[in-house]
C-alpha cells in the first residue's frame, strides 16, 4: 500500500491544518494539502495526505473512509501516481487553414496569401469589384 492518500468530500471551509489534525489521530502526517482553484483560490473539496508509514496510512484509510467531517462524508482512497498529460493545441493559432479553402501559412489568413497583407487575394471573399 502507498503512504499517500487521496481524500475527497472535504468541506470547502476546511484548512490544511484541520485536515492534518484529523489524520494525525492515526499516525504521523508527513504532509497534507487541499487542492484549490488556481484562479479563485477556493478549495475544490479534495486533497492529499501523506502518512509516515504504510500501516498508519492503512489504518487512517479504514477509519476515515465514510467518516462524516464538517457535515460531509469523506472518501479516502490510496493515491495513484499522476500520469503524464498530453497537451493538444487547439484554437486559432495553428490550424493552417484559411477561409478561402486553401492551405496557407498557419494562422487562418482569411483568404489572403501567406505573405501577409498586400498582393492579390487567393480564393475567399473577393469584396466589391472582383480582383
Amino acid at each position: 500500500m502507498n503512504k499517500r492518500l487521496f481524500v475527497a468530500g472535504i468541506p470547502f471551509s476546511t484548512s490544511k491544518n484541520e485536515l492534518e489534525s484529523l489524520f494525525s489521530q492515526f499516525g504521523k502526517v508527513v504532509s497534507a494539502s487541499i487542492i484549490a482553484d488556481k484562479f479563485t483560490n477556493q478549495s475544490k473539496g479534495f486533497g492529499f495526505v501523506e502518512m509516515d508509514t504504510e500501516d498508519e496510512a492503512k489504518i487512517a484509510l479504514e477509519k476515515l473512509n465514510g467518516y462524516e467531517f464538517g457535515g460531509r462524508k469523506l472518501i479516502v482512497a490510496e493515491a495513484k501516481p499522476m500520469e503524464p498529460r498530453k497537451f493538444e493545441r487547439r484554437g486559432f493559432g495553428g490550424g493552417g487553414r484559411s477561409f478561402g479553402g486553401r492551405r496557407e501559412g498557419g494562422r487562418g489568413s482569411f483568404g489572403r496569401d501567406s505573405r501577409g497583407g498586400g498582393g492579390r487575394r487567393r480564393g475567399g471573399f473577393q469584396g466589391r469589384g472582383g480582383r
